[in-house]
């Protein structure tokens, strides 16, 4: 007999909390020393580390998150800068000057200094392939004095405090640089201490008591990386953990709802199209693709409404995209003919196989012959960047680093950019992004930004489809967690658990 899709769920539930129990440290655990009293928070994050937790990749985040890496600069709700390791800076044409924060010292007891910063960026600044921020960017990074950095840019730029607000520009101290490899393991400035890291299974933290700020609530950290969606919601249920990392839509339903919460976020799940080789690289094909997606269908039937029908690249989450947006200059499309194409997805974001099969439905009715091809996102990055799939759907996120679109845009679409999956090379989008990139912060740089976005969409290299909302996951006893849209902050020292 087949049981209906919901006591299925129910079904899968049940079962994996059940192979999840003694997965998770016990509440009120003490893992690692110098914890304190109190409960330790217990994390269930979704993506396990790529490179180590290395802070040049995006496992920069997780530190972030984890309120153990931090940078000179933040951002503020708006995405403008803030004071954080800096104190403040001025500009000088193409030199930014900071003024370095005193009586901060590192996990390993080593004091801030703005040689230790300059250091630390320099690393980031040099290093191949270069963190996503510093993409088109030339950095000279100078210390004089304990407490007074400049930072020289080969052309002006007017976003450098942004920048240098990424995760993956975190200050560590001079000894988590060994050759080639940098490990966050103490080396850090925040609040929790990293102690522990094991593999791709799990990390431990522990409040540091000399931190420069306000002092953590909570005695430690205890992560545990759990790809898995229905294992991270049947976490949740069971008491197995405090914070959950991305809910999937699917299991969001089945959940008390006084548990969860959901905001819009800047992250576009996109198609992207294959513009140097295969079927794509025919203008009238990718414009046959565009037409054939039913984006409110992935909305209804895959998010079960819990996200937004994408009108462009970027999302609610930047309010004033919408009143700015420009229409694009669409190409023809053509008969597809029976076209074959492949489309990779990864399994990490547990959507995105759904998605996948129902766009295999949409394409193959406008005429495609579709095969789709989806492993773990750390097995297929590689293949997807190197152009190996006619179409790859991921789900992005819009302002991850900077708080500026623009960042996004040249990473994923400029001919040289780090994350070009379209492997998109046309001039008229590289001088629309250029502009974009060159204009000042304000009204100026969010037409600019948008004549991008409309310069990027006329060539149907990327067929946006919607905007996620983060579904997050926080059990009863916990107080002060974060539910950052940027996917920033998720522990800071106000999060403890009762």
């Amino acid at each position: 007999m087949r049981l209906p899709a919901h006591l299925l769920r129910i079904t899968a539930l049940t079962s994996v909390s059940v192979l999840l129990t003694g997965c998770f440290a016990p509440s009120g655990s003490t893992s690692g020393a110098g914890s304190g009293s109190g409960k330790r928070i217990r994390v269930a994050m979704m993506n396990p580390p790529r490179s180590g937790l290395s802070p040049l990749s995006d496992d920069a985040f997780k530190l972030s998150r984890w309120a153990t890496a931090e940078t000179l600069v933040t951002l503020d709700a708006d995405g403008d800068a803030r004071p954080a390791l800096a104190t403040a800076w001025r500009r000088s044409g193409r030199t930014w000057t900071f003024t370095v924060r005193s009586g901060v010292t590192f996990h390993d007891g080593s004091p801030l200094t703005a040689r230790a910063a300059a250091h630390s960026l320099t690393k980031a600044a040099t290093a191949s392939p270069k963190p996503r921020i510093l993409d088109g960017v030339d950095l000279d990074v100078r210390a004089s004095g304990d407490t007074t950095l400049t930072v020289t840019t080969a052309v002006e730029d007017p976003l450098v405090p942004q920048r240098l607000s990424s995760p993956q520009l975190s200050i560590l101290s001079a000894g988590a640089y060994r050759g080639e490899t940098v490990s966050p393991v103490g080396t850090g400035t925040g609040a929790f201490r990293l102690t522990e890291v094991h593999g791709t299974s799990s990390a431990a933290l522990d409040r540091y008591d000399g931190y420069w700020g306000t002092k953590a609530k909570a005695p430690g950290i205890d992560v545990t990386f759990v790809p898995d969606g229905t294992a991270r919601a049947a976490a949740l249920r069971g008491g197995e953990a405090d914070i959950v990392e991305a809910v999937p839509v699917s299991q969001a339903a089945l959940l008390d709802q006084k548990l969860i919460t959901e905001v819009p976020m800047p992250r576009t799940n996109t198609l992207y199209l294959n513009t140097a080789r295969g079927p794509f690289k025919d203008a009238g094909l990718r414009a046959a693709a565009r037409e054939a997606v039913d984006a409110g269908a992935l909305v209804r039937g895959v998010y079960e409404g819990r996200a937004d029908v994408a009108q462009g690249l970027l999302g609610p989450a930047l309010p004033w995209a919408a009143d700015a947006r420009l229409e694009p200059a669409r190409g023809r499309s053509r008969d597809p003919e029976g076209a074959a194409i492949t489309i990779g997805t990864f399994t990490d974001r547990a959507e995105l196989p759904e998605v996948a099969q129902t766009l295999q439905q949409q394409l193959q009715k406008a005429g495609f012959r579709v095969k789709l091809e989806v492993r773990e996102y750390a097995n297929i990055e590689a293949d997807a960047l190197a152009g190996a799939f006619d179409a790859f759907i991921l789900s992005r996120a819009t302002v991850l680093d900077s708080g500026d679109p623009a960042a996004y845009l040249y990473s994923d679409f400029a001919s040289r950019g780090s994350f070009n999956l379209s492997q998109l090379a046309d001039p008229a989008v590289d001088r629309a992004l250029a502009r974009a990139t060159a204009a000042q912060a304000g009204a100026a740089r969010r037409k600019a930004v948008m004549a991008a976005e409309a310069a990027v969409l006329a060539t149907d290299a990327a067929v946006p489809l919607l905007h996620e909302r983060v579904v997050q996951g926080d059990a009863a006893g916990v107080v002060g967690a974060e539910h950052d849209p940027r996917e920033r902050l998720l522990v800071t020292p106000a999060t403890h658990v009762e």
